[in-house]
């Protein structure tokens, strides 16, 4: 007499093993991976205080143009006019942006005037 069966019963394989390390990997070449290229802006932030000497030199940054003290100017016209008020490159000139312009727009405007010379560039909230 036999009590025990004969039939082998097969077991199916888990997947869940295989599903974490996908998982794993996919966490590590996400942190481990860079998206986009990283860039650093020389572009110092006034400090209360500061001395600025010499005609006012402030650039304002708006969504759809740029004013240069108060004045309206096309991003073409802005180096012509600074280089007006300017005695050296060196001298101190203030971007400030105004509500709904971007951070590129921003960038743009610093590097046109760093590619046209200009080297202390102050960027104020």
């Amino acid at each position: 007499m036999q009590f025990t069966d004969r039939r082998k019963f097969r077991r199916r394989p888990s997947l869940t093993p295989m599903i974490d390390v996908v998982f794993l990997l996919l966490v590590f070449f996400m942190l481990a991976s860079r998206f986009g290229i990283n860039q650093v802006l020389p572009m110092p932030l006034a400090s209360p205080g500061g001395d600025f000497s010499g005609a006012p030199k402030l650039v304002d940054v708006l969504p759809e143009h740029l004013r240069l003290n108060g004045i309206g100017r096309s991003p073409e016209a802005l180096v012509p006019a600074l280089n007006d008020l300017v005695e050296t490159p060196n001298e101190t000139i203030v971007l400030r942006s105004s509500e709904g312009a971007t951070v590129q727009r921003i960038i743009a405007v610093s590097e046109r005037l760093r590619t046209a010379g200009f080297t202390s560039i102050v960027l104020v909230e």
